[in-house]
């Protein structure tokens, strides 16, 4: 029987002075059991790290989301696409 991955619930609160970015996140992560409890952290950290980039970037109309991770080697952690669908962060 194969492990299921575990569902994490996490509240990100984003202040970034620099470019000007604030903002609440409501995230769902999903870890693969043979990922680490560190390699998730570091996929969260990555994701509060670029956050801006959804106002600098898209102006506010893009996604910010985790890719599938350790279930799909060639798709990124974490991207960000415009509202027509395109890569902008990879």
């Amino acid at each position: 029987m194969a492990l299921k991955s575990t569902i994490y619930k996490a509240q990100l609160a984003v202040a970034d002075i620099d470019h000007g970015y604030y903002a609440d996140h409501a995230l769902t992560l999903a870890r693969h059991p043979s990922e680490t409890d560190e390699r998730m952290m570091v996929r969260l950290a990555a994701l509060a790290f670029h956050a801006h980039t959804l106002q600098t970037v898209c102006g506010g109309d893009g996604t910010l989301a985790f890719g599938k991770g350790l279930s799909d080697p060639d798709e990124p952690d974490v991207w960000l696409r415009d509202f027509t669908g395109a890569t902008r962060l990879w």
